[in-house]
């Protein structure tokens, strides 16, 4: 048999996992489609008309590379955001500036703190540079922010991640509460403040971006309330030497031609924006009701999605999750402990909706052996 090169020590002892697996591969082994895409977090509702049109006509140019500066697209967000051009990385998603985030801050060895049972993804890229994960419980189904920095404090850990709104249960803390913890963490800690819900919970929940503080990276993204998941555009806003630092290692043509034009049309659409906030927030309160019409507990949402408790523990929660799948909706839920006990519905068209509350009422009944 013949050998092959041997990997970096680190990566040949990570897992073969990855964070998710998508509806796609769940549909190729099931050998049929979903009839509710309600799990992913998506916008059903898609990007703006304006934006659309804008991609079709551009479609002929994508042969091309991107600006690798990303410069209009910066442009457009230091606009919205009113900072400087200087204070804004463009990256493939949140998730791409989350790899190169763990890149300029992470030594192997180095302990990062999270909540137990926040986004994956992090902890993936955190887990690829050979950093170690020290996590904090969630309390009252919120981010414990005092357990944050206690755990920064005693692990003198480098970074810290926090979303707000938050995900897997959709919570979330007020401004003022946000700002208490930046002002408490220690100069060397660098705060994530994933915002990728930020446009879709209340305005209280967002402090004013401070652009002077060293050790604060605010993120946003195109994939939820603009609804171009499929694009893999975000951005960071930052100091600006922060801004300078990511630029040293980023993938320079990392974000199409066509992920550039449809962010700049899409912040150029506020009004559209506005219509799928509204959209989201009737989808959350149909979400809650059926929810509560099936003897469920559903938490209160800054998100697109509703987390829904399900009154028992991980198991039954898992079943009912599993006999949705089996009913042809697609839903996630959290995995991690005292989290597990609830289901997680993303917001989606009302048709989809309507097979949600027509299958809740079988999976629980099958969960509960009826």
């Amino acid at each position: 048999m013949r050998q092959r090169p041997p990997l970096t020590p680190l990566i040949a002892a990570l897992p073969s996992t990855v964070p998710f697996v998508g509806p796609e591969a769940q549909e190729r082994e099931r050998g049929r489609a979903f009839r509710a895409r309600i799990g992913a977090n998506e916008s059903s509702f898609g990007p703006s008309p304006r934006v659309v049109a804008r991609m079709a006509e551009i479609a002929r140019d994508m042969w091309m590379y991107c600006d690798p500066d990303n410069y209009d697209l910066k442009v457009a967000v230091a606009a919205h955001h009113d900072v400087a051009v200087e204070n804004v990385v463009v990256g493939e998603g949140i998730d791409g500036l989350l790899s190169l985030v763990a890149r300029m801050y992470v030594a192997p060895g180095d302990a990062v703190v999270t909540s137990l049972g926040a986004y994956p993804t992090f902890n993936f890229h955190v887990a690829g540079v050979g950093g170690r994960l020290a996590t904090v419980p969630y309390e009252n189904d919120h981010e414990s922010l005092d357990g944050l920095l206690s755990a920064v404090v005693k692990e003198r850990a480098p970074l810290v991640y926090l979303s707000n709104p938050d995900n897997p249960m959709g919570t979330w803390w007020e401004a003022g509460e946000i700002i208490r913890f930046i002002e408490a963490l220690p100069e060397t800690t660098m705060l994530v403040l994933d915002e990728a819900y930020g446009e879709l919970g209340p305005a209280s929940a967002l402090p004013p971006i401070d652009i002077s503080r060293p050790n604060v990276i605010r993120m946003r993204t195109f994939s939820k309330a603009y609804g171009l998941a499929g694009i893999r555009c975000g951005y960071a806003v930052a100091e600006t030497q922060v801004i300078r630092d990511f630029e040293k290692i980023r993938n320079h043509y990392g974000v199409s031609r066509m992920a550039q034009i449809a962010g700049v049309e899409a912040l150029a659409d506020q009004a559209y924006l506005e219509t799928v906030v509204a959209r989201v927030a009737a989808g959350r309160r149909r979400i809650t009701a059926i929810a509560e019409q099936n003897g469920l507990k559903p938490l209160a949402s800054a998100t697109n999605f509703v987390t829904i408790d399900c009154g028992h523990d991980g198991n039954f929660a898992l079943k009912v999750l599993q006999g949705l799948l089996s009913r042809d909706v697609f839903i996630r839920k959290p995995m991690a402990p005292r989290l597990d006990r609830c289901i997680r519905v993303s917001v989606g068209l009302d048709h989809e909706l309507d097979v949600f509350a027509e299958e809740l009422p079988g999976a629980l009944a099958a969960a509960r052996g009826n």
